[in-house]
């Protein structure tokens, strides 16, 4: 065999991730986190929902 190999490259494994535990001041700022997330998600819907900013439309020239 020649020193080249041809095909795709096994990924190297990824060492499994540790459960750890997670303190009161985690979970609260977890917590606080989704809530914000939610705040936003209401907050862009409702924005969504009406028309463009500004209601001036197309401008138009003077001139015919």
């Amino acid at each position: 065999m020649s020193g080249r190999e041809g095909g795709k490259k096994k990924p190297l494994k990824a060492p499994k991730k540790q459960n750890k535990e997670m303190d009161d001041d985690e979970v609260a700022f977890k917590q606080k986190q989704k809530e914000e997330q939610k705040a936003l998600e209401v907050l862009k819907t409702k924005a969504s929902g009406k028309g463009p900013m500004c209601g001036t439309g197309i401008k138009k020239s003077g001139k015919k």
